[in-house]
């Protein structure tokens, strides 16, 4: 008689894949918020305030809010109990050693992002069914300089899709206390404020795109100009300009690109000494009395954006190549390092052109390859900081790690690379002199 034959050890994918999904647990839902609301969020001096009470609602709903930093969950958890809410989490961070127990314990739930994830929206459904409450940000990660991005295509047919009520967490000042090119806790003054944004019955009345519409509209928000406005004074701003050339990285008095130093809390270009420091009220003090900078990284930011959508459409031929690390997640061990989703896994060259997103290397000594479109990638993922980009391949999770601080043009690049072949994921209606004279495909 033949012996049976041995089941093969589940990977930690598969069996993430296969998990299922409840409503926390009345006991550990108690420890988080007790948890969260004392060692975490009374630091940031939160001002939360209700208009409209979740427990209110007794059935399946959802809470949405703009996602300004890694620290909104405990927003979301002190303004929503004792109402349970499931949230929704980057698919990478379930694999990290230091947080899997935690999102477990929790029921959080694994969405990989800017994709079509079968199983994310399985694990959401399962939740609905169970008159359960899904707290998710249509934006699809958090806000990488300051402002909001974009609602993800179908955000607006999802909802319509449940008709459930939309709850919305409007978030003010979470970005500055831990910026994503530098995730240095900085304290002052952050606001809250929870209410009803869509009921059933606007739900059934709006289209998919007047419901998408709405959420870009009260997503609307630049996080640098709120602080400016209400002339906030921030603490611990040592270093305040620590990478912030990941993302100002093209110098706006001589131009010359991946050349700005940013330390402590200064940056200056390397070639013609133009920049600034930045003091405790997030503002810029110039180094020269000539220097020529934007009002606000989130404003640079915008101005480079300009500044790619001009050279690739005036070169049929655009192409960008920089080498990098490649990191994977292993089949059978969690991620241990705390700073990082993968693990290093091999090396290559990544190239961004009009005709998609090219990587030629190696991975586990093994050639590496892939090609991916803009149809389907319309930006990169940034998990934690802007130091490294993420993209799923084949439905596997990597990050890549540049030698040089690139990841904000290569953000810009993709985004707009899209726009112009695709135009699927929509700039803001707001920003339509980014484009002014320049043609976009209509359909999307």
């Amino acid at each position: 008689m033949a012996e049976p034959k041995k089941q093969e050890k589940k990977t930690l994918q598969q069996q993430l894949k296969e998990r299922k999904y409840h409503q926390p647990n009345g006991f550990f839902y108690w420890i988080y918020y007790f948890l969260s609301k004392l060692f975490i969020l009374r630091k940031y001096k939160p001002h939360i305030t209700i208009q409209d009470d979740i427990n209110e609602c007794k059935g399946a709903c959802f809470l949405i809010w703009n996602h300004l930093s890694r620290l909104d969950h405990s927003y979301l958890i002190d303004a929503a109990y004792p109402r349970k809410i499931n949230i929704v989490a980057g698919y990478a961070e379930f694999l990290r050693s230091h947080l899997h127990t935690v999102f477990k314990l929790n029921q959080c739930l694994p969405k990989k992002n800017y994709t079509q994830d079968i199983t994310g929206m399985k694990a959401m459904q399962s939740i609905l069914n169970q008159g359960g409450c899904i707290a998710m940000s249509p934006e699809g990660m958090s806000s990488i300089y300051g402002t909001n991005q974009p609602v993800v295509p179908g955000s607006g047919h999802y909802f319509k899709h449940y008709g459930y009520p939309v709850y919305f967490m409007e978030m003010r000042g979470q970005y500055l206390t831990n910026t994503k090119v530098c995730l240095d806790e900085r304290i002052c003054r952050t606001e809250a404020t929870m209410k009803l944004l869509f009921t059933p019955e606007d739900l059934e009345r709006m289209t998919d795109q007047e419901v998408e519409d709405k959420l870009n509209e009260v997503f609307r928000h630049d996080d640098y100009a709120w602080g400016k406005e209400r002339h906030l004074k921030w603490t611990k701003m040592e270093n305040s300009c620590e990478r912030l050339d990941d993302i100002c990285f093209k110098c706006p008095k001589c131009g010359a690109e991946i050349q700005m130093d940013s330390k402590g809390d200064t940056i200056r270009c390397k070639v013609c000494g133009n920049g600034a420091r930045v003091n405790e009220y997030y503002e810029f003090e110039p180094l020269t009395e000539d220097a020529v900078l934007p009002e606000s990284p989130a404003a640079w930011f915008r101005w480079e954006r300009k500044e790619i959508i001009k050279a690739i459409r005036e070169d049929a031929n655009y192409s960008y190549t920089v080498p990098v690390t490649v990191g994977y997640q292993p089949p059978y061990e969690y991620v241990k390092d705390k700073t990082k989703t993968t693990r290093p896994c091999g090396k290559g060259n990544i190239t961004f052109d009009h005709q998609g997103i090219h990587f030629a290397g190696e991975k586990l000594g093994e050639p590496f390859t892939f090609d991916l479109s803009y149809e389907i990638v319309f930006s990169l993922v940034i998990e934690r900081a802007t130091d490294v980009f993420g993209l799923y391949v084949k439905g596997e999770w990597y990050e890549f790690y540049p030698e040089e601080p690139v990841v904000g043009k290569l953000i810009l690049i993709t985004e707009e690379m899209h726009r112009l072949h695709y135009n699927i994921w929509k700039n803001f209606p707001w920003e339509s002199d980014l484009y002014e004279g320049m043609e976009l495909p209509e359909k999307g």
